[in-house]
């Protein structure tokens, strides 16, 4: 991949954070890359006053640095900031950060060296990955103590992951043949200012989020089909009549999944229902309605993914160095909690449907709890007590981040985002979320068990076939744990993407 300032996809970020394709600047960007540079060595020279160049941060912005300690201040500044507490973020998160922050450097607005930029970029191709912390940052000015702890392995300090052991950066660089960068004026505070930490996170939690919305629609469409439920109200003209993308979209996919169903013919035409409950009518507009919110947030990540989040600014062209606040992550930080509100509806429905299929007074004729002795057998009865809990757990974690502030910096920095926040509860969102529909599978698929001989749609006998791959159909009572836990594993995997909703 070469980069160039342009727009990078999510599934580009995730090839690049789970993959070995080599990255490397483009030499579009490189013109305007040197005369960015330029432009803050023609400061220095003529000892101008310009933030984050000569003088200090933040409530010492007033502080003029004389020209010998330039060096010395950009070098205070990462250490100073690396404060970052907790568990350290994955390897893919690391490496979406380090991709996107070397894409916005190769905009040409932020006063840095090609040199600096290229460092960023060997360090994805040789695998270093800088130790950095998930908590600390409250996503303005940028995500400062993670990306603080990215710069500090470019430095040679802090820690690193290489080849699968934890080391010194110093370490790290060595065995990987690298040698620490040497920071120049201004190249500090522009490691430092930006949302990418955000964005590394909350764009692959987004990937993961947008899969289930699809893998949604299988559940959905099995406990339809279990509870002799009909897809009348998939109709594309119901649609049509209120035209979201998502909701039609997601109509379209459940009735794909449905068709050459056995169960719903065998009920076509005697059944004395009108119609069904919400949980199970209301999927096209519920799931769709998921949908749309995850593809509003992933245009708002497409569009900061090209976007220069330093401070200042410099625009080669007119020489004029603005400061700004291009840093504040509120943009990711809202789209971000509102993929959460969306992932934690979608969790709901869901938890409702596998009620339906527990619950003797409304299952359709189907065994208590779908245990084959109710009563000796407790069947599926504490797994849904387990949805439930996760769904708690999930309402929770949707409170927003982004309507919190507390004032830092000595009053300076007076309203954050606290974005890095609305992307480790979505990462935490998606993690429940997986389980949940897992339950629901388990579910569907031990409901479908009491249908038979009759059959489900095409599409969903190949999916009820990969839940047989990892669980058996539950003919006396055992553990559910490790079947949810496999499942949710196959879930992230794919393995219950349709061809047409592929992530």
């Amino acid at each position: 991949m070469e980069l160039s300032g342009d727009q990078i996809s999510l599934r580009q970020i995730a090839a690049i954070a789970f993959g070995d394709e080599p990255v490397q600047s483009s030499a579009v960007a490189r013109p305007r890359i040197l005369a960015s540079h330029k432009v803050i060595e023609n400061i220095i020279a003529r000892d101008e006053l310009v933030y984050g160049v000569t003088t200090g941060f933040g409530k010492l912005s007033d502080v003029r640095i004389p020209r010998d300690a330039l060096v010395e201040l950009q070098l205070n500044l990462v250490r100073s900031h690396a404060c970052g507490i907790g568990n350290p973020l994955s390897e893919p998160e690391v490496r979406a950060m380090m991709l996107l922050r070397a894409n916005v450097l190769a905009l040409g607005f932020s006063g840095v060296r090609l040199e600096l930029i290229e460092a960023l970029c060997e360090l994805l191709n040789r695998r270093v990955c800088p130790v950095i912390p998930e908590k600390g940052s409250v996503g303005a000015s940028g995500d400062l103590a993670p990306l603080a702890h990215l710069a500090l392995t470019l430095i040679g300090e802090g820690e690193a992951f290489f080849e699968g052991e934890r080391m010194p950066s110093a370490d790290a660089l060595d065995r990987a043949k690298m040698k620490p960068v040497q920071l120049e004026p201004k190249e500090g505070l522009a490691l430092l200012n930006g949302t990418q930490g955000m964005h590394a996170v909350g764009g692959l939690a987004l990937l993961r989020a947008k899969r289930l919305a699809c893998v949604a629609d299988v559940c959905g469409a099995m406990s339809l089909e279990a509870l002799l439920g009909t897809s009348a109200a998939f109709d594309l003209r119901l649609q049509n009549a209120r035209p979201h993308p998502g909701q039609k979209a997601a109509a379209e996919h459940l009735l794909s999944i449905l068709e050459r169903s056995e169960i719903r013919e065998s009920h076509l035409e005697n059944d004395p229902r009108v119609q069904d409950a919400y949980s199970l009518r209301c999927m096209p507009q519920v799931h769709g309605a998921v949908r749309g919110a995850l593809s509003h947030c992933e245009n708002v990540l497409l569009t900061e993914s090209a976007s220069a989040t330093d401070n200042p600014l410099v625009f080669s062209e007119s020489s004029d160095v603005i400061s700004g606040g291009n840093f504040h992550g509120a943009p990711l930080a809202l789209a971000l909690d509102y993929a959460a509100i969306a992932l934690t509806s979608l969790m709901s429905i869901s938890e409702r449907r596998i009620d339906r299929l527990n619950n003797p007074d409304k299952n359709e004729g189907l065994p208590a709890f779908l245990a084959h002795q109710p009563g000796l057998q407790s069947g599926f009865m504490i797994a849904h007590v387990a949805a439930a809990s996760l769904l708690n757990e999930a309402r929770v974690l949707a409170h927003p981040a982004s309507i919190d502030n507390i004032t830092t910096s000595g009053g300076k920095e007076d309203h954050v985002s606290m974005g890095m926040t609305s992307a480790l509860k979505l990462r935490s969102i998606v993690d429940l979320a997986e389980n949940l529909l897992a339950i629901e599978l388990l579910a569907a698929a031990e409901g479908l068990e009491h249908r038979r001989p009759l059959k489900a749609g095409v599409a969903l006998e190949g999916a009820f076939a990969a839940v047989r791959r990892i669980a058996p159909p539950l003919t006396q009572d055992r553990a559910l744990s490790g079947d949810i836990a496999r499942l949710a594993e196959a879930i992230h995997r794919g393995d219950f993407d349709s061809e047409r909703e592929k992530v």
